[in-house]
């Protein structure tokens, strides 16, 4: 396996999810500090303009203060334990913010703000950001690639070099378990975890034990994927 190392399979997995419609970033020019910051600091993990971007566009009949009040309940979720607050935003996801709305005639009327656009795909701003710096009280780190849905960290995509001694997927999936317990802030919004050393790959949601990953799905989705190909060789089909 000569030449296959951890940044031939980071560079596989950022062209295959380009090349299949996701805008592929660094970290380097989009993190506080940088003239195209799309955050003010490492703790912050939601790129706002493009949450805010996307609620606008989604909910055009809404008032701009309802629009306010949808962001910062996604991005201040409720409840001390990680689990419930990944929870509660899923609510949110998938059955949209309830807001108030306030209209001329001085009534109050509640309404569902949408965050994703679960119809159409094109109507989400879809953004890969590799090397994506997370900091929280003394911890530091930074995983490989982060995929953002309307600015939200739905995924995160910790890779490793098969042929290095002792990297497996199961090492990666613990380094994902040091994430969990050392950025929390990281997996609020969290829906998918993905580990792959780019001969094999696994996913799973927050909180799932190792035996709970699953092996990749076809595109369809109905039936797995062949386990004996290459991840690396399925990305280029």
């Amino acid at each position: 396996m000569s030449g296959f190392t951890e940044s031939v399979v980071e560079l596989a997995a950022l062209a295959w999810l380009e090349n299949v419609g996701w805008r592929v970033r660094s970290d380097a020019g989009i993190a506080p500090g940088e003239p195209a910051a799309e955050r003010d600091d490492y703790g912050q993990v939601v790129l706002g303009l493009r949450l805010r971007d996307a609620l606008a566009r989604l909910n055009p009949a809404l008032p701009a203060e309802a629009l306010d009040d949808a962001f910062r309940k996604l991005t201040r979720p409720e409840g001390t334990d990680l689990l419930v607050r990944n929870r509660a935003l899923h609510r949110l996801l998938v059955d949209g913010v309830t807001v108030e709305c306030r209209y001329s005639d001085g009534s109050i009327r509640g309404a569902q703000a949408r965050v994703i656009d679960f119809n159409l795909p094109a109507g989400n701003d879809w953004l890969a950001v590799n090397q994506f710096s997370v900091g929280e009280q003394k911890h530091w780190w930074r995983p490989d690639v982060v995929l953002c849905v309307n600015g939200l960290p739905l995924v995160v995509l910790e890779l490793r070099n098969a042929a290095a001694e002792n990297a497996t997927i199961w090492s990666t999936f613990q380094q994902l378990q040091t994430y969990q317990a050392e950025v929390t802030v990281l997996f609020g919004p969290n829906a998918l975890l993905a580990v792959s050393d780019g001969v094999a790959a696994r996913v799973g949601t927050l909180g799932a034990a190792s035996e709970r990953l699953k092996h990749l799905c076809t595109f369809a989705g109905d039936t797995l994927a062949n386990a004996y190909v290459p991840v690396l060789q399925k990305a280029r089909r």
